[in-house]
């Protein structure tokens, strides 16, 4: 293979991190990655695209089976190898039930460890390449949960047809609680669909797109080059979402898809002409939600508002049960071709009547 494969490697034993390490870096030429325990690998799911996962089955807190279940939701595509020094029947049949791609047996051989690898590396590329390309798309919020209330369903189907999500926050929110509280529930939001985060500390309240916002936005759409970008939306009462729907006008003009997602403070004159359908994908939201536990006193984060709130939506749709609306300002892609396949579509953005008279 051209390119250096990429390896994660789960395992809290140092002796044998270091032995696998060893093997597949001076014998295979790979990049490894080695993490000592579950919420470490799914941190570095969640920033980082890596050919192969390869976890230990016995671990302090969360299992590989279970670490397993969590990269399929969060790391889709990407081949999981697990390995035990117990040969049990029990722990193969359970690893092979969980959608494992490979069970190893401790001690493994230096040479069975390499083309074990090296081969769910080669079928794993194969198997993205010929299910076509996938797209990125970056959602723009002020404050931690604004993107997930906004549009967590509809990023979480973007994971699942397998595309790539970057959720940009400009402030850590210090007026709604403690700054490093709020940033850790971002990450663990973004790592629930396996998103890559990146979170500023503009000041809270106060966010000026011309103190340095248009330019953070127009730097990180350099970087990662999105086809769809969803932001806030103009009708808001919230100062803070008005200045960074301004900024992104600026900052993503040649993105070819603007979308721009309702928020607590949104206004009646929030008019979306798009609804996308999230069946499968609330309890995600939900998850990402649960996240923000310090902003759980609040009325919209109530598990019961936000599915009610999907389904009042949905009517607007093709009779799915949850949607998501969104305000079009440009729509030359919205969804991945596997994730129109999948059923993940938008409704039509034309003629979409408004019951307060007159068309959106």
């Amino acid at each position: 293979m051209s390119e250096q494969i990429r390896v994660l490697v789960v395992e809290d034993d140092a002796d044998t991190a270091q032995y696998v390490r060893t093997v597949l870096e001076r014998r295979g030429g790979m990049d490894v990655t080695v993490v000592h325990e579950p919420m470490s690998a799914l941190a570095e799911v969640a920033a980082n695209t890596f050919d192969v996962v390869l976890t230990d089955i016995q671990m302090p807190g969360m299992s590989g089976l279970e670490l397993l279940v969590e990269l399929r939701s969060r790391a889709a595509g990407t081949p999981v190898a697990v390995m035990t020094a117990f040969a049990s029947v029990d722990y193969a049949v359970e690893a092979l039930r969980r959608d494992a791609d490979e069970f190893l047996v401790k001690p493994v051989a230096a040479a069975t460890l390499l083309e074990r690898i090296t081969a769910l590396a080669v079928e794993g590329r194969a198997k993205r390449a010929a299910e076509g390309p996938t797209e990125t798309v970056l959602a723009v919020g002020a404050h931690p949960d604004d993107v997930e209330i906004g549009v967590g369903a509809t990023l979480a189907s973007h994971r699942a047809a397998g595309d790539t999500v970057v959720i940009l926050t400009l402030s850590s929110g210090a007026i709604g609680g403690d700054v490093q509280l709020r940033r850790h529930e971002a990450l663990a939001a973004a790592g629930v669909i396996g998103a890559r985060l990146y979170l500023h500390d503009y000041e809270d309240t106060r966010l000026d797109p011309a103190g340095g916002v248009i330019t953070t936005i127009e730097e990180l759409i350099r970087e990662v080059e999105p086809s769809v970008v969803y932001t806030h939306t103009e009708h808001d009462r919230h100062q803070d979402h008005r200045a960074v729907r301004q900024a992104v006008d600026v900052a993503a003009r040649r993105v070819p898809s603007l979308a721009c997602f309702q928020s607590p403070s949104s206004t009646i004159d929030f008019r979306p002409t798009r609804f996308v359908p999230v069946d499968g994908f609330i309890e995600a939201k939900l998850q990402m939600l649960a996240a923000f536990e310090s902003q759980s006193h609040r009325d919209y984060m109530d598990p019961d508002l936000v599915r009610a709130t999907a389904r009042y939506w949905s009517r607007f749709g093709g009779g799915q049960q949850y949607a998501e609306p969104l305000e079009m300002v440009r729509a030359a892609a919205m969804l991945s071709t596997k994730a129109r396949a999948a059923g993940v579509t938008a409704a039509p953005a034309s003629d979409i009547v408004d019951e307060r008279g007159g068309h959106a």
